[in-house]
């Protein structure tokens, strides 16, 4: 565990350094966890070295950043290259058959509602690259959805200040709430596209 805490303070450490430019790198590669690098960019803001604004924009950049990222996989190296490199990208094929049965069954406003369930978040890129989804409604969803995550992780590291580390316990509350939301939304979505595609039908 010291040396997990000792690559992770180091990590950090280079984020602190390099301020926005930090937060949009660490979230592009995501070698630590989005919450964190998102919680800490918080924390900078609480110590005057960076603005609150500033650290959500370049939160979504770098959310962005990473999901292109992840379509241009799915889209250029599809499954063959998830097979055999997609451990090193912490991406198990099971993660990735749900993720694609998600997309072929909801479609493109999956790429919304799933940014806000847990590893789903990442890995439903690689569908919606296999399946060539027009590359500025992917965008445009994944901005949008990126803007309440950062604003959320960011806010609550600069209302811990020196404790940020327990951004975890302190996001619970919302994560509990923001995830059965998303859910919601895509029934009401799912419900909408029926109930259109039955009266195109009857027109």
């Amino acid at each position: 565990m010291s040396l997990v805490h000792d690559i992770l303070a180091q990590a950090l450490g280079w984020v602190e350094s390099l301020g926005y430019w930090g937060i949009i790198i660490g979230l592009a590669i995501e070698v630590i966890p989005s919450e964190i690098v998102l919680g800490f960019g918080g924390y900078l803001v609480s110590q005057g070295h960076i603005s609150f604004v500033g650290a959500v924009i370049c939160g979504s950049i770098g959310a962005v950043l990473q999901q292109w990222l992840l379509y241009a996989i799915g889209k250029y190296g599809g499954r063959p290259f998830l097979l055999r490199y997609g451990k090193y990208l912490h991406i198990k094929e099971k993660h990735v058959d749900v993720a694609e049965r998600w997309f072929d069954k909801y479609g493109p406003i999956i790429v919304f509602t799933a940014r806000f369930v847990p590893v789903m978040r990442q890995v439903i890129s690689i569908p919606a690259g296999m399946a060539r989804m027009n590359f500025t409604v992917y965008t445009l969803l994944t901005l949008i959805a990126s803007i309440p995550w950062s604003f959320l992780f960011v806010w609550l590291g600069w209302k811990l200040g020196d404790n940020w580390e327990q951004i975890g316990e302190e996001a619970a509350p919302y994560t509990k709430i923001i995830i059965p939301a998303a859910i919601a939304l895509l029934v009401i979505y799912v419900v909408y596209a029926v109930w259109r595609s039955r009266n195109k039908k009857t027109a």
